[in-house]
């Protein structure tokens, strides 16, 4: 079934919609480059429109009723939006599922050396990346450096005019007819990926020559880090500091129809589930909106989808409406509905044997659904029901919302999961729908602005009509 561009069936005016909604997104993911970022973020956006701390109801034996809002937070990585519905929650939730983490490289707990005059960061990269894609290039530095007083340093450097960057460097093409023999996943290794952070050696105090003070350069970057930033080396143990690439997302293309930036995967979906859901009221099944760590790394640790966190919060939230039971909370989660709305492979016709072109997503096609991920014959897939997508499309129909269907590449080529079989361990109808990207895990990936929207607009379909 071939799909239409969705640009087609919009006027002029409406375009201007779609490109103010863009804007408000491209200023979205140029600011939170990290999952607490985008938590922090997004708790500022929910309190602005009165979801209240579901921590304050409950420390004040509050009760909770149709139509009233909450949120609950995670170790400041991750969030639980909800709206209060008229049915009763034993009935089902609506969800909206999606990842506020991305690829990237942290920094080690003990990273701080230097080698001939040059001072550098050790890390571990994060996620599944092209190693060699991340060296040359600005980056920025993002995270919390926690004192063992307990106070917490905010760090961001690299993303003002007037900050530094940092780079890991390559080999000159002049020297690199040996790594240019190696097969990809080997052109960088790993453990090379070094970031750059000084060069200028402390000046010795004249007279004296102790030879603790040997490494000039790094006992310069760390009087630096103490007297402009606050913290000193013993304090990287205690420090979540990620490195990302530095500055604004921009408009793509000679009419500005696409964005490229990083952290599309999944921030191009986590945000319009976000807005879909502040901006959804007086609906009939309780709302909830996630928004969820560490799917880059298999949704694993205490803020990942394997957690707890969503089951023991969905219990609290009916303990406060009056409607816990350990069956009625069981109910609940098998009679819920979910779109774990993560981004799917949009075709490259730079790259066209990768993919089957009946089944990939198309940029500027709409919203896409995968029926399944997975990889080798769906390992580790979620696949969802036909019965579910039948009542889906006729949701979409309804609301005149593009929608197009895809799989991750040509079967046995590759391919890649999500939250999705997670949550459909509870039995619950679940499928994966995002927007498609170009250049996924790459430290500038590309979407279409009009998906964007097509994603904001099945969002709201489906907390209204499901």
């Amino acid at each position: 079934m071939n799909t239409k561009n969705a640009w087609e069936k919009y006027p002029e005016s409406q375009k201007k919609k779609i490109f103010a909604f863009a804007e408000e997104y491209r200023k979205f993911i140029s600011d939170c480059k990290t999952e607490r970022e985008c938590i922090t973020d997004a708790v500022k956006k929910a309190e602005d429109k009165g979801y209240k701390n579901l921590d304050d109801i409950i420390a004040g034996k509050k009760k909770l009723k149709n139509c009233d809002k909450v949120y609950a937070v995670n170790m400041k990585k991750a969030l639980l939006l909800f709206n209060i519905g008229s049915q009763p929650m034993e009935e089902g939730l609506n969800i909206l599922g999606a990842h506020v983490d991305s690829p990237r490289m942290d920094v080690k707990q003990n990273p701080l050396y230097e080698d001939n005059d040059l001072v550098l960061l050790d890390t571990h990269y994060y996620g599944g990346i092209k190693k060699y894609q991340w060296v040359a290039r600005e980056m920025a530095l993002h995270g919390v450096v926690v004192l063992k007083t307990g106070k917490i340093i905010e760090v961001n450097i690299g993303e003002n005019p007037e900050d530094p960057v940092f780079c890991v460097t390559d080999i000159l093409v002049h020297l690199a007819e040996q790594q240019l023999k190696k097969d990809g996943e080997h052109v960088v290794e790993g453990e090379d990926l070094n970031l750059l952070v000084g060069s200028m050696p402390a000046r010795k105090t004249p007279g004296k020559e102790d030879d603790k003070t040997k490494e000039l350069v790094k006992k310069n970057i760390l009087d630096i880090l103490k007297k402009k930033y606050g913290f000193g080396e013993e304090d990287f143990i205690s420090a979540e500091l990620e490195i990302v690439p530095a500055g604004p997302a921009r408009d793509c293309g000679f009419d500005q129809s696409m964005i490229m930036g990083y952290g599309h995967d999944d921030r191009v979906c986590s945000y319009p589930s976000l807005i879909a859901h502040l901006e959804s009221d007086k609906l009939k099944k309780t709302g909830v909106c996630i928004l969820v760590d560490k799917e880059e790394i298999g949704s694993v640790g205490a803020t990942g989808m394997t957690s707890r966190f969503f089951e023991n919060t969905v219990a609290e939230v009916m303990d406060r409406t009056g409607q816990y039971s350990e069956l009625a909370l069981r109910r609940c989660l098998t009679n819920s509905k979910m779109l774990s709305s993560d981004v799917s492979s949009a075709f490259d016709p730079n790259y066209p044997s990768f993919f089957e072109a009946k089944n990939v997503a198309y940029l500027g096609h709409g919203v896409v659904f995968n029926k399944f991920t997975g990889a080798r014959g769906k390992s580790m897939s979620n696949d969802a029901s036909a019965e579910y997508l039948g009542e889906l499309r006729k949701i979409m129909d309804k609301n005149h919302v593009s929608f197009q269907t895809a799989e991750l590449g040509k079967v046995d080529v590759g391919g890649g999961g999500t939250i999705a079989y997670i949550l459909a361990t509870y039995g619950m109808q679940v499928i994966d729908s995002g927007v498609a990207v170009l250049n996924m895990h790459a430290p500038a990936e590309i979407i279409s602005k009009v998906d964007l929207y097509e994603a904001l607009n099945c969002y709201k379909a489906f907390l209204k009509d499901a």
